[in-house]
């Protein structure tokens, strides 16, 4: 049983970022690895509760206290073991998920929750340098393939449960190498690109075949696809950027979405060409207060950029919970402090971006701002100008970081006569209106977190490993939405 004075003797405690002077110097992650000590110390303040609702908070349905007994009392190799009979790349998600199980720990309504994603990343950081994660071909062939297009946490997840069924898998990725998102949407100072590469090379042991540079719907037919493969499944993701194309001088050089930043970013850190959209001596104005724009943040900051502003139209949120507002185990609305934030900048709340002001060359020169109030009206956020508040500020760099408005696949899309906008709808089994073709993660569902991405992948393997008619069952966490196949 659990020590039942754990969290008692214990407060919350991770270990140092590495310091801003240093970090911001190089691309390395932000987080070094923790002590033992301090990992099995903080497992110990878990309660074993007798609802575990962090269960609940994670999509994935993730063992949490069961891990975390394990690692209070040193049985490494049975945590590890725990943690990926739900969670294929825990290095992942204890890197760059929010935590929605820390949210949702019973130990949170009246203490700091239990630092469950340190635990995890601690446990799969253990497992690899013990030589405990090793490749798990399967001992006989369904004689059944597979295509998976799209190679980030979705795609790479259910292309790792159908290979372990059996099936001969083959993921089709567009860019140069696998990953998705996060191998060039997500800056090395969150997660080093060896953890991909290091995955993705166990997963070709396993029988998984990658096809790198293929754009389906443009290299090959989608059509031709379905047709080479008993089954397909859409795990693209949604990297169309929202846009405000309505903003006067949003054409001007120098207004560009956040991701197209991120991504000559990342592939320059990759050894690649420099980027021709650069903060380096730049007033950079980063439009957006979500997870994109911190990434943005944290990128300026290393390419020197002379100052940094981020933009946020809704207002500073409280530092905790409001019980009133959202009520434990719900995901609370608080004020959310990455790791970029202390490195520099500023952030402002309660103000929108009324238009891009010319250099007299076509460049951007400035923004023109004002403070705004947003309500909430028949479930849409209503934004007023407050009179009288508008001012202007230098920017020679600005970047959109305002969401996603769903899949960029839309060749593929048309090709197999899906809606070429928005997101994919599937039926209970995970199934398009496209017999035979799936769709799983952000393509399906929005951009959404990295443990739903997983969750959706693995539910969508275990689907397709039914429609494929193979024997027993694999594990399917979550059900898809319930919206009707014709939505888009």
């Amino acid at each position: 049983m659990p020590d039942p004075n754990g969290f008692l003797r214990y407060g919350r405690r991770l270990p140092a970022r590495r310091p801003v002077p240093v970090r911001i110097m190089d691309w390395r992650e932000v987080y070094p690895p923790a002590g033992e000590e301090l990992v099995r110390e903080q497992a110990t303040r878990c309660m074993d509760c007798g609802i575990p609702f962090c269960h609940d908070g994670c999509p994935l349905g993730n063992r949490i206290p069961d891990w975390n007994d394990l690692v209070r009392t040193g049985s490494w190799a049975s945590a590890i073991e725990s943690l990926h009979a739900t969670n294929n790349f825990p290095e992942f998600t204890g890197r760059l998920c929010p935590a929605p199980c820390e949210a949702a720990c019973v130990l949170g309504i009246g203490d700091a929750p239990v630092a469950i994603k340190q635990v995890e990343v601690s446990i799969i950081d253990q497992a690899f340098a013990d030589g405990t994660v090793v490749a798990q071909p399967a001992p006989v062939s369904s004689g059944k393939s597979v295509a998976v297009v799209g190679s980030g946490p979705a795609g790479l997840a259910a292309a790792q449960q159908l290979a372990r069924a059996g099936h001969q898998v083959t993921v089709y990725e567009r860019d140069e190498k696998v990953g998705g998102l996060l191998r060039f949407g997500i800056p090395d100072f969150k997660l080093e690109k060896h953890h991909i590469d290091r995955r993705a090379a166990q997963l070709a042991e396993e029988g998984v075949e990658f096809r790198t540079g293929v754009n389906v719907g443009v290299d090959v037919s989608a059509a031709d696809l379905r047709a080479q493969h008993d089954a397909v499944l859409l795990a693209t993701g949604a990297l169309a950027g929202r846009d405000t194309p309505e903003t006067p001088g949003r054409a001007l050089r120098g207004v560009h979405l956040a991701m197209d930043h991120l991504v000559q970013s990342n592939r320059l850190v990759e050894g690649g060409t420099v980027p021709e959209i650069t903060a380096e001596g730049k007033h950079v104005i980063i439009i957006g207060g979500g997870d994109t724009g911190a990434d943005c943040l944290g990128v300026a900051h290393r390419q020197n950029a002379a100052s940094v502003t981020q933009l946020d139209r809704y207002p500073l949120p409280p530092n905790s919970r409001e019980d009133e507002r959202d009520p434990w185990p719900t995901w609370p609305w608080i004020l959310r402090n990455y790791p970029a934030h202390e490195e520099g900048g500023e952030r402002v709340f309660s103000v929108a971006v009324q238009r891009f002001v010319d250099d007299g060359q076509g460049n951007v020169r400035a923004i023109v701002l004002t403070d705004v109030t947003v309500q909430r009206i028949n479930g849409r956020g209503v934004v007023t100008v407050v009179p009288g508040s508008e001012r202007e500020i230098p920017a020679d760099l600005v970047l959109l970081a305002i969401g996603f408005e769903g899949t960029d696949a839309y060749a593929a899309l048309e090709q197999l006569e899906l809606p070429a906008r928005g997101t994919v709808a599937v039926d209970a089994a995970w199934q398009t209106s496209t017999p035979g073709v799936f769709a799983a993660g952000d393509v399906h569902k929005g951009a959404s977190l990295i443990v739903w991405a997983i969750a959706e992948g693995r539910s969508a393997a275990a689907a397709i490993h039914a429609y494929l008619g193979a024997e027993g069952a694999l594990p399917a966490p979550v059900r898809p939405s319930s919206r009707p196949l014709a939505a888009a």
